[in-house]
């Protein structure tokens, strides 16, 4: 029985309404009823598993009588409090919560896929995402055509007969292309096919893709949504019918969140839309100041009118988030330079959370590559990635102002 349960407790939940601002959602979404000791903060539930009164309740719960939690790896009382929350905030009617954000697309994907299927992706996408595209899918003969972020015309020519799905990230990393998704969908839809958004970088704060028509949302919730820096979760949202059979294979592939780290992410999230409105902000001032400096040779953020994808971001996002990407003027040793002279940001891999952290792709994520592999990704030896945190805006100017110095 313990293996066939997963999808027996939903996650649905009364919503606060769409009409709710973002920090209303935040705060309320989800959580309306009342909590075992009437509690104001949802319990922790830190249990593997969940007891039976008697073999009768045994037997009307296996004869779906009687709807309740089992065993931890199919459900627990403690996610359906995040599960609901982001099910509101991204106006979808189920989430499932993953122990990562990789453990929610790989397991969608698979849920979603047969031998033999096709998929169309993005080519500005996190590098793991295509490692398990390339090297885990391609075993069960699923093909995948990669095309530009924000080209309707390719997407078009790249839909088969048996294609799956459309997956892309938006903004995407580390370029931050935005796909004007109406259309995206408008093209997949006529032919049947899902379209599938990683929306970490925007967050429902920023951009609700299923209200543009996506099918499902995925996010990396250790990024913004959780906001800390203190735990790696992934979460997947849509209808009821999308999200069941993500649910039922996550029960059984078993990439589950912790209760006690599901709890530190219900009470992030209660926090997002506050700490999503310093993001932005801290974001669009770094890109400015970035933009204006000699020292820099061209920076990457749509809220700028020189990013490629200026008037599709402006027209679908409510903000940019935190995430600048920029080249130096300069080599890989002058970037070097710059980056170790900066006080403020930590090096280190991640963004959304409030610590700003400030990365060169080229060493952290891809210098065991090939340089002319490297390149065909866009990744080169001046590239910086600057995740923007909840600081004073004008602590962190002047400290790259300072750091730009050093070149």
């Amino acid at each position: 029985m313990a293996d066939s349960k997963r999808g027996d407790v939903t996650s649905q939940a009364p919503r606060v309404g769409d009409q709710a601002g973002a920090s209303t959602r935040s705060v309320h979404g989800g959580q309306r009823d009342r909590h075992s000791g009437s509690t104001l903060v949802p319990p922790l539930h830190q249990t593997s598993t969940f007891v039976f009164e008697d073999s009768a309740e045994v037997r009307a719960y296996a004869e779906g009588r009687l709807e309740r939690d089992e065993y931890g790896r199919y459900s627990n009382p403690t996610w359906r409090e995040v599960e609901n929350k982001l099910s509101d905030l991204e106006g979808g009617e189920a989430t499932v919560l993953f122990g990562s954000g990789m453990a929610a697309a790989t397991t969608t994907f698979l849920a979603l896929l047969d031998k033999g299927s096709h998929i169309v992706v993005t080519n500005d996408c996190y590098r793991r995402t295509r490692q398990f595209i390339q090297q885990v899918l391609s075993k069960l003969e699923v093909e995948a055509t990669v095309i530009a972020p924000a080209d309707p015309i390719a997407l078009k020519d790249a839909i088969r007969d048996e294609t799956v799905f459309f997956f892309t990230e938006s903004p995407t990393n580390p370029y931050l292309r935005v796909i004007d998704l109406p259309e995206a969908v408008r093209v997949a839809h006529e032919r049947g096919v899902k379209v599938l958004v990683d929306s970490t970088f925007a967050t429902p704060v920023n951009h609700r893709a299923l209200a543009d028509g996506a099918d499902l949302v995925m996010h990396s919730g250790t990024k913004y949504l959780a906001g800390h820096n203190d735990l790696i979760a992934g979460t997947v949202t849509g209808s009821s019918e999308e999200v069941a059979p993500v649910r039922a294979l996550a029960g059984v592939l078993g990439g589950i969140l912790d209760p006690h780290a599901a709890w530190l992410f219900h009470r992030g999230l209660k926090t997002l839309a506050l700490r999503m409105e310093r993001h932005n902000h801290n974001g669009l001032a770094v890109a400015r100041f970035l933009e204006s400096q000699p020292k820099v040779r061209r920076v990457f953020y749509p809220g700028l009118e020189s990013h490629p994808d200026y008037a599709v971001a402006t027209r679908l996002m409510e903000g940019f988030s935190g995430v600048v990407t920029f080249e130096i003027d300069g080599d890989l040793d002058d970037t070097i330079r710059f980056v170790d002279a900066c006080r403020l940001p930590y090096i280190a891999p991640s963004l959304g959370g409030v610590e700003t952290l400030i990365e060169m792709p080229v060493l952290m994520s891809y210098w065991d590559y090939p340089p002319e592999e490297r390149q065909s990704y866009g990744i080169t030896d001046n590239l910086v990635r600057l995740a923007c945190g909840v600081e004073d805006p004008a602590d962190l100017i002047g400290d790259l102002e300072r750091a730009l110095g050093a070149i």
